[in-house]
């Protein structure tokens, strides 16, 4: 498999631990769709949108050739479809006789805009590509989903971390669109305080380094990116495994170079800069009253990005009337941020959801 930056999405720890999973899934299929003309919000437009994608499993149809079976799975900041691929995440719901095996399901994995093989400032524009932002990277997603697989409702539609967000948007814009919803790792509301505050941090980090040249560098700004990796490091960092896995000075200080240099080998500076400020304008809780398909939505109790002690997940949560939120306890099996990943950890809050929205 490419090798992809693994963001805050992903714990530095989370290949450590095994929860015990089934066989292996089978590789996705991948495929690209393009979109004529795309018009971000900014006002910018593309002569041609491309957006990589990935599927497992076929489509299934009725009378009227409408797709019944699909399942849409949003990625993180940083990450792609791929990401998805991971055992601890595949192993558990894609192989056969798992609660998404493709043989009954048509998933579909993007990259979204910015990420992996979809459209995004390094291809050649840089800091000329269009400033785009989460409400563009859902509509792009709905084009692919309803224009490109004809699917006009989706069995579920799953999202982690930035894909949770997407997945709020997804509810609010389209309510119809999804059968059930399933967001996990985010909360509903603008991305502010410690939150915002660390991603200013390493947008800033790599915009002050010299090499990075108003994004015309030469070679990628090494410095900046250090620090900004640095702090992604942190945001996804949960305090029990990463105690566990380096309980001493020297095991911190032997682990963090190497860690650092491979975090940092795929990434560009300028794709980074986009994928982490595209949420600057992410704010649903307005219109939270729109979503009224059944959701389940997960948080855990040791994410750094989504502190629960703000309560604001539990006072959002009473608005949205077809939800049952759930706080997985913070534990030696929960990953923080990452712990949307280990599906065995909320596979049963997964099955229960399929049931009441069948």
């Amino acid at each position: 498999m490419r090798r992809i930056w693994r963001s805050f999405t992903m714990l530095a720890a989370a290949a450590l631990l095994s929860l015990g999973t089934a066989a292996a899934a089978p590789e996705p299929a991948t495929h690209d769709y393009v979109i004529r003309d795309f018009r971000f919000r900014s006002g910018e437009t593309l002569a041609e949108l491309k957006i990589r994608y990935h599927t497992l499993g076929a489509p299934k149809t009725d009378a009227s050739g409408k797709v019944t079976n699909a399942v849409l799975i949003l990625h993180g900041t940083g990450g792609t479809g791929r990401q998805f691929l991971s055992p601890q995440f595949a192993e558990v719901l894609f192989a056969p006789g798992g609660l998404l095996d493709p043989a009954k399901y048509f998933i579909i994995l993007p990259d979204n805009i910015g990420h992996g093989g979809s459209s995004k400032p390094s291809d050649g524009l840089r800091m000329k590509f269009p400033k785009y932002d989460y409400v563009d990277m859902v509509a792009a997603q709905h084009e692919l989903v309803t224009k490109g697989l004809k699917g006009d409702r989706l069995r579920l539609l799953m999202g982690t971390s930035m894909g949770c967000m997407h997945g709020f948007l997804w509810a609010e814009t389209w309510p119809q669109a999804s059968q059930a919803l399933m967001p996990m790792a985010c909360l509903p509301v603008e991305i502010a305080g410690r939150n915002r505050l660390w991603r200013k941090m390493a947008i800033d980090a790599v915009q002050a380094d010299p090499a990075w040249n108003g994004g015309d560098y030469v070679a990628q700004p090494v410095q900046g990116l250090r620090t900004a990796q640095s702090l992604l490091i942190l945001a996804g960092a949960s305090p029990l495994p990463m105690q566990t896995q380096l309980p001493t000075r020297g095991a911190v200080d032997a682990w963090i170079g190497p860690e650092l240099a491979r975090r940092m080998a795929p990434v560009d500076a300028n794709d980074m800069i986009y994928q982490l400020d595209a949420s600057r304008t992410y704010d649903p809780s307005k219109n939270l009253e729109k979503i009224t398909a059944p959701m389940t939505w997960v948080n855990s109790a040791d994410d750094f990005i989504n502190p629960p002690e703000l309560g604001i997940a539990e006072r959002e949560a009473k608005r949205l009337k077809t939800t049952r939120f759930v706080l997985i306890p913070a534990s030696e099996k929960t990953r923080g941020h990452g712990t949307h990943t280990w599906a065995a950890l909320w596979k049963d809050e997964l099955a229960a959801l399929l049931k009441r929205s069948e």
